[in-house]
């Protein structure tokens, strides 16, 4: 099925690259996602471009590549997007430098077999209460990802740099995955990498709600208990959120 198109994008990762935030019940797996939003104005460009995504919500850096990477260079790829790491980073103990020993096999091997390879940063979470905890794990996943991108003429997209994703507005509701609007947002950033002229429709950016100290307390309370608890307990229990999930698009398609 690759060998119908002249172009091969592949995305790779976790629930960032599956879409996680922005949904869509018409679409695999009920999510759009910034991905799906490059491809797009890829397609729009180039009728040639095929795209997959066989990222899934929950997956740890060493299942990525070992269900993913392989799928990946099967499908001859011209270019690839892959993140991972990050649910690696939110565990109470990782050793970064042995998570990124496979992370930097695996993208030896998509740029030897003549990909394109892009690379994320992780998000700068220091202005978070919660998730600030982790930044200074971050910072050195982010100078490990950059000497791999170095190592392997690979690109980054600077997550980290990407100032306009501590408003709030671009996150859901659930404080961990992006809304739409950080979605689209974020499609515009990895076109402008890949120095394409299209750009992704945005949605309006809504009005930031003023709360009260109450309303922020009920708000906080509220998102411990619907988002943050059940994250948690499947930690704790050995589940993901991706259990039973599959690849959105395992083979290059049309939107």
């Amino acid at each position: 099925m690759s060998a119908a198109f002249t172009t091969r994008f592949v995305a790779l990762g976790d629930s960032f690259t599956e879409g996680v935030g922005d949904p869509d019940p018409g679409r695999p797996n009920g999510v759009r996602g910034w991905a799906d939003r490059v491809a797009e104005q890829l397609q729009a460009a180039d009728p040639g471009v095929g795209y997959a995504n066989l990222a899934i919500r929950g997956r740890k850096i060493r299942q990525i590549l070992t269900e993913q990477v392989e799928p990946a260079l099967a499908l001859e790829p011209s270019i690839v997007i892959l993140y991972a790491g990050a649910n690696d980073i939110l565990r109470p103990k990782v050793d970064i430098d042995a998570m990124l020993t496979d992370y930097d096999a695996a993208v030896a091997r998509l740029a030897a077999a003549g990909a394109r390879v892009l690379l994320f940063t992780g998000f700068d979470a220091g202005r978070s209460k919660v998730f600030g905890t982790m930044r200074g794990r971050t910072a050195i996943y982010n100078e490990q990802v950059r000497w791999i991108a170095d190592r392997h003429g690979a690109t980054i997209v600077d997550y980290w740099r990407f100032h306009e994703f501590q408003d709030w507005r671009m996150w859901d509701v659930d404080r961990m995955h992006m809304s739409a609007l950080g979605h689209a947002t974020m499609a515009n950033r990895v076109l402008e990498v890949l120095e394409h002229e299209g750009l992704a429709e945005v949605p309006d950016m809504p009005e930031l709600p003023v709360l009260t100290r109450v309303q922020q307390l009920r708000a906080n309370a509220l998102w411990a208990r619907e988002h943050a608890g059940p994250w948690v307990m499947r930690r704790l229990t050995g589940r993901s959120s991706g259990d039973g999930l599959s690849p959105r698009y395992p083979q290059p398609t049309r939107l």
